[in-house]
């Protein structure tokens, strides 16, 4: 559990830096490119594309589209619940940005992990193929 849990730390640190509704997030320093040298921002740009290669490889190649869909779709149902029963308010745009960077790190989260949760719900462990 506390494994998920940093791995689902990190997707949402990934998804925040990349773009969240406050100033301070690499969209937006791109925009204003002024502030900082080009080579920092490249530099930048790369950490953040091998962050999400990582992830999106091992989420498609673990859970694939049609668990990603299924995690979607779980997390949407946990948020309707919640705002049908006056949990959540869905009026303020900046709100539904930190929900949506919530839910996409979450399935981020769960598809870095699910091989280990596979391996201890059923014992058995993934190999991946190798051409000799």
């Amino acid at each position: 559990m506390f494994e998920f849990v940093w791995k689902w730390a990190f997707a949402f640190a990934l998804l925040a830096l990349t773009y969240n509704p406050t100033p301070y997030n690499y969209v937006n320093w791109l925009s204003g490119a002024g502030f900082a040298p080009v080579s920092m921002m490249v530099l930048s740009g790369l950490l953040l594309t091998i962050g999400y290669i990582v992830y999106l490889r091992a989420t498609l190649r673990s859970i694939g589209y049609l668990g990603i869909g299924l995690v979607l779709a779980l997390v949407s149902a946990l948020v309707w619940v919640l705002y049908d029963l006056e949990v959540l308010s869905l009026d303020d745009s900046e709100r539904n940005t930190w929900i949506s960077l919530t839910a996409l790190s979450f399935v981020l989260g769960i598809g870095l992990s699910w091989s280990h949760v596979r391996r201890r719900l059923a014992g058995q462990h993934d190999v991946d193929d190798v051409e000799d």
